[in-house]
């Protein structure tokens, strides 16, 4: 087997952020670890694997990673969000942080815009109405982020890591924290934080039956002050079946639905259909 080396395919500014972010990337002490929605102790409510595509594994069996959708397979293109949220920002909150953006989703809705939002479960026992709202929502799909916005290895951006032994539960924590929110059908589907993986990585998920989502087109919103220069640049970056990276939470990415607003409009004129990456990853699959 080919040895898989350790991929961060865009720096993600919010991770280099959270330096000194303390978070929790583990179950609590008699917390009953949750498989995700597709692995085959699933809850009733988990996503039927008819309803959520994922990827073959990787050899030896390694959880499969998928960057962008089939190039020749029509114009479409999936925006996918980043909500994210560490352990220790609850008095942040407390205090008037914004960690959400109640303004980008409503302007996905007026737009009629499908997309993934990668949700920490941090973020989702911060937020569980808005949580429950997104996942609730057709045009939206909820897939796993972490817990807490740990990284998966030692070397990222200077996040602090999880341990090989404890990514599976920290995994499993999300999900668990999404179900307590009341999200329906979260999607076995997981965004590395900061982007960052390794074999050791991709060995230690491979039990939860995700697929890890990257992306291909990096928008440059996190702690950017001008729309118009991520709007650029995510037009720019646009092909066929990308996947683009963003953020919604507000305090961290100010600009982002100003900027979905000259995306949206620029990149139908362009012939593009927005999709939810699930449509990607079962295009990937030959399923239309």
């Amino acid at each position: 087997m080919t040895t898989l080396v350790r991929r961060a395919v865009a720096l993600c500014a919010l991770a280099a952020s959270s330096v000194a972010l303390a978070a929790c990337g583990a179950t609590e002490p008699g917390q009953t670890p949750r498989p995700a929605p597709s692995a085959p102790s699933a809850t009733a409510s988990g996503a039927a694997p008819d309803r959520a595509p994922t990827l073959a594994p990787g050899p030896a069996g390694l959880t499969p990673v998928f960057e962008h959708g089939p190039r020749a397979a029509g114009r479409t293109i999936a925006l996918t969000f980043d909500a994210d949220m560490t352990a220790d920002q609850g008095p942040r909150a407390a205090a008037g942080e914004r960690f959400d953006n109640p303004g980008l989703i409503a302007t996905l809705r007026k737009l009629d815009v499908p997309a993934t939002v990668f949700m920490t479960g941090r973020w989702a026992e911060e937020y569980p109405d808005a949580a429950r709202s997104i996942g609730e929502d057709p045009r939206f799909e909820i897939a796993n982020h972490s817990y807490s916005h740990y990284a998966y290895t030692d070397d990222c951006y200077g996040l602090p890591s999880v341990s090989e032994d404890r990514m599976r539960a920290d995994v499993e924590r999300a999900y668990a924290a999404f179900e307590k929110a009341g999200v329906p059908d979260a999607m076995p589907y997981f965004r590395f934080p900061g982007g960052c993986y390794d074999e050791a990585a991709l060995k230690a998920l491979r039990a939860t039956g995700v697929t890890a989502v990257q992306w291909d087109v990096v928008s440059g919103d996190a702690f950017a002050t001008d729309a118009g220069a991520v709007a650029r640049q995510v037009l720019d970056g646009a092909r066929p079946g990308s996947v683009v990276v963003m953020h919604c939470t507000r305090s961290a990415a100010p600009v982002t639905e100003e900027a979905v607003r000259t995306i949206v409009p620029a990149l139908r004129e362009q012939g593009y259909r927005f999709v939810k990456v699930s449509e990607l990853i079962g295009a990937a699959n030959g399923r239309r």
